[in-house]
């Protein structure tokens, strides 16, 4: 398999032999490129005529005369109603399956007991050996233009979004730059469909590879108020008024909400389109709805001719006659041939690989009533370009991740892969990260991470990331926190069954954030702002305080253990009661230099403005001072944090958040709480172990006696 981690390389140790076109089917049924009569095995289209399954095709392939884009010609039976002769009947180049005498389908034809048509080599490759390259992938022009040539007067966009970094797979103003139909608003006198152009376009939203989201189907449906939402708000201001009942989320893995869309595709007919970004799961979806095997709905020549009395079909009809290469007026088409119409035709070929599709694949159904046409990819971020080829499909999530709890403590950062570093900014918050990815995630030191990410030294962690791209990566974002998750992760505190405590009483807050990472998964932050709101350190500093800053070293000797204490302790409270209040901190390595807290006072030249100040703590050298700024400083060295916050709040003259009454009754009685739930989880353990000894017992006791 060496061959296979250098790139493409499959069928390349044989030499491939030229193919008249005629011999072979004019596209590949599993990319829909066309086919080629020479090229490098890498190409999409190209075939290579030593392969078994191609001298097999090409052996028992009957000899038909060709006419430019199909070899099956046919005509209706006899008394077949007049409707259904041409022009409003189908053409007879459309290469489908003709009834058969009696008027009706037999359920086979000649195509059907044939061999299939053969795959190209990078196809054939892609499936049996994981080995391929991508193709370039198309612009949203391109798709455009493939879409406005379509032969049909009835089309419907399927937007696939991916349920794994949603929304981030959301193509943005994609109605608009198709020019589709406007979703429909929320007025209940809102137009559900038009006419633009002499056509019908529409556009629903389909969220696949749901089973990543939830292992049940009734959880992942409960979830869908907030996808909407979610959805909602990424289409921005054209998203605020419209009733998005066209929203499905399906899994084509587990089968979750296939039908339904099958059946829609089914009596919709006309043209659907699948529209989306590369390794949203297109082709596995397109599996999954295309109504294949209903040739027992289609009866015969009169049926057939009794549908041609609804308006969509007749205008379908009407359309796809001169809309085929080589009709008249119409020499020129960006669409290739449709494959002939069978009861269970070749699908798309699904891989991992991104750009998998090389051009629109077509599929016809219901004897004309309509064709699914999977369009290649739209490019989906760079994040692959970074990563070391052979490890690229390992960012692709194939199946639901059972994240592993990750604990990250102050001066930590959470690593994935070497590629991705998440670090806490907050000083003294300890944050939980459950990462639902398919890379390898790992705790290490914030010095460690930030030198593994800029590839500055060896440092001995895994990685795929390329090497010498450490400069072209950067700061992603800051991002805070800002769901809160209390009454969820609180547990029988806040249960109605146990302790119903508001959590407005509770002295610490649990907040949470889902950071996506586009085309891999998400990560789940969880913190718990321990007694924040209350407590040592939790004052409102007077207005003219501009910022704090602390300068101390790493580790705890040398008279810097004070310092540390309050920036772990006191200082998150103080932040919390000051959200305007810039907080900056600077750790050196000398165990000897001073500790020193300096504070920034506006002068009356220079008044402070919270909304241009800082809302985050961030770990910078000491700030130079201002002409119109005033200074005091306090020394930390060998000093107890009690003290040096003592000597904060004297001069800043801070006022004390005091608990009331009741929240320290509420306190006392969840302190009374906790300790009784103490006593019930030893009671219960004792219990545990008292059931485990006596079913050993008598385990023991069966053993010796025997079976009865």
């Amino acid at each position: 398999m060496e061959n296979l981690q250098e790139g493409f390389r499959c069928g390349s140790q044989v030499p491939s032999t030229v193919i008249e076109g005629s011999d072979l089917p004019p596209t590949c049924p599993g990319c829909g490129a066309f086919t080629q009569g020479a090229g490098t095995p890498e190409e999409a289209g190209v075939y290579n005529i030593n392969r078994k399954s191609v001298q097999a095709f090409l052996s028992h392939r009957p000899q038909r005369p060709n006419d430019g884009l199909c070899e099956e010609r046919w005509e209706y039976a006899p008394g077949a109603d007049e409707r259904s002769q041409h022009p409003l009947g189908l053409p007879q180049d459309l290469g489908m399956t003709p009834p058969t005498q009696a008027g009706k389908f037999n359920g086979k034809n000649a195509l059907d007991e044939a061999l299939p048509s053969p795959l190209c080599n990078r196809c054939h490759c892609l499936l049996h050996h994981s080995g391929g390259r991508s193709i370039v992938h198309p612009s949203l022009q391109s798709i455009q233009a493939i879409i406005s040539d379509s032969p049909y007067s009835y089309n419907h966009i399927y937007h696939v979004l991916d349920a794994a970094d949603f929304p981030l797979s959301l193509v943005p103003r994609l109605q608009q730059r198709l020019d589709l139909m406007p979703q429909r608003s929320q007025n209940r006198r809102a137009k559900t469909s038009g006419f633009s152009h002499g056509r019908r376009a529409e556009m629903s939203f389909i969220i696949t590879r749901s089973d990543l989201l939830a292992p049940q189907k009734e959880q992942v449906d409960s979830l869908m108020p907030y996808l909407l939402q979610v959805l909602r708000d990424a289409l921005g201001s054209s998203g605020r008024n419209v009733r998005l009942g066209n929203v499905r989320c399906v899994s084509a893995k587990r089968g979750w909400w296939t039908k339904q869309v099958k059946d829609e595709i089914w009596e919709r007919g006309g043209g659907g389109w699948m529209v989306g970004k590369v390794n949203v799961g297109k082709s596995n979806l397109f599996e999954c709805i295309f109504p294949k095997g209903r040739w027992d709905r289609v009866t015969g020549a009169h049926d057939l001719a009794k549908s041609l009395s609804n308006p969509a079909t007749r205008h379908n009809l009407e359309r796809l006659s001169t809309k085929m290469p080589g009709a008249t007026g119409q020499e020129f088409s960006l669409l290739p041939p449709p494959q002939p119409e069978k009861q269970y035709p070749i699908m798309p070929t699904v891989s991992h690989l991104p750009g998998t599709t090389a051009s629109p694949i077509r599929i016809p159904f219901g004897n004309g009533k309509g064709e699914l046409i999977d369009l290649p990819g739209l490019a989906r971020g760079s994040l692959g370009e970074h990563v070391i080829e052979s490890h690229r499909s390992s960012l692709v999530m194939r199946q639901r991740v059972k994240p592993e709890q990750f604990v990250i403590k102050p001066g930590q950062s959470l690593l994935i892969s070497g590629l991705i570093r998440i670090t806490p900014t907050t000083p003294g918050v300890t944050v939980l990260a459950y990462p639902f990815v398919p890379l390898l995630a790992q705790v290490t030191s914030t010095e460690k991470a930030i030198a593994t990410s800029a590839q500055a030294e060896p440092s001995g962690v895994f990685t795929i990331r390329k090497p010498e791209v450490g400069q072209k990566m950067g700061l992603a974002g800051s991002f805070q926190l800002q769901w809160d998750v209390t009454r969820q992760r609180t547990g029988p505190l806040t249960s109605r069954k146990a302790a119903p405590l508001s959590t407005q009483v509770l002295p610490f807050v649990v907040l949470s954030i889902d950071t996506l990472i586009e085309g891999c998964g998400w990560v789940e932050l969880v913190a718990q702002l321990y007694t924040i709101r209350l407590g040592p350190g939790a004052a409102v500093l007077p207005e003219d305080i501009k910022r704090i800053h602390l300068d101390f070293a790493f580790k705890l000797n040398d008279g810097h253990f004070g310092a540390r204490k309050v920036w772990r302790n006191y200082l998150p409270r103080l932040k919390y009661h000051n959200p305007a209040v810039s907080v900056t901190i600077n750790r050196s390595q000398d165990q000897v230099g001073p500790a020193i807290l300096t504070i920034f006072y506006a002068t009356a030249h220079n008044p402070a403005t919270p909304a241009s100040l800082s809302t985050a703590m961030e770990n910078t050298s000491i700030p130079s001072q201002t002409p119109f700024e005033r200074t005091e400083m306090i020394n930390m060295k060998y000093r107890h944090e009690s003290d040096i916050l003592s000597e904060l709040m004297n001069l800043t003259k801070a006022t004390q958040i005091v608990a009331t009454p009741e929240e320290k009754a509420e306190l006392q009685g969840l302190a009374d709480l906790e300790k009784r739930m103490a006593i019930d989880r030893t009671r219960n353990a004792e219990y545990t172990a008292q059931k485990k000894q006596e079913k050993a017992l008598l385990d023991q006791a069966r053993g010796a006696i025997g079976p009865v």
